[in-house]
């Protein structure tokens, strides 16, 4: 990846306006901003949330709270807690997460 034109600055999340995306069961709060091409974003899921889709775009995700886990499509399952990260390619892997008790990530894409 190569980041170009982006001035420094920084980012008050609380500021950020949040969107609501709806899972199969539960809801991921976003609050993005937009970097050039990169997005990241701040996401809270809410306890028993299910995304609503096998993701295949690419991310670099860090768990900040709670916990996720993420099912990719050949049945491998990874749980991630505070204080870890996945990275995955776009088109590499199809994912999707939930979470029993909720989750706070930061993810860059």
């Amino acid at each position: 990846m190569q980041m170009t034109d982006i001035p420094f600055g920084t980012t008050d999340w609380s500021k950020i306006p949040q969107t609501e995306h709806r899972g199969d069961a539960g809801l991921a709060l976003w609050r993005t901003q937009h970097f050039s091409d990169i997005r990241v974003r701040l996401v809270e899921y809410t306890p028993g949330y299910l995304a609503d889709h096998w993701c295949v775009k690419g991310h670099i995700l860090f768990c900040i709270e709670g916990e996720l886990h993420t099912e990719l499509d050949d049945g491998r399952e990874f749980t991630l807690k505070p204080g870890m990260s996945y990275q995955v390619a776009d088109n590499a892997e199809p994912h999707r997460s939930s979470t029993a008790h909720g989750a706070k990530l930061f993810i860059v894409d």
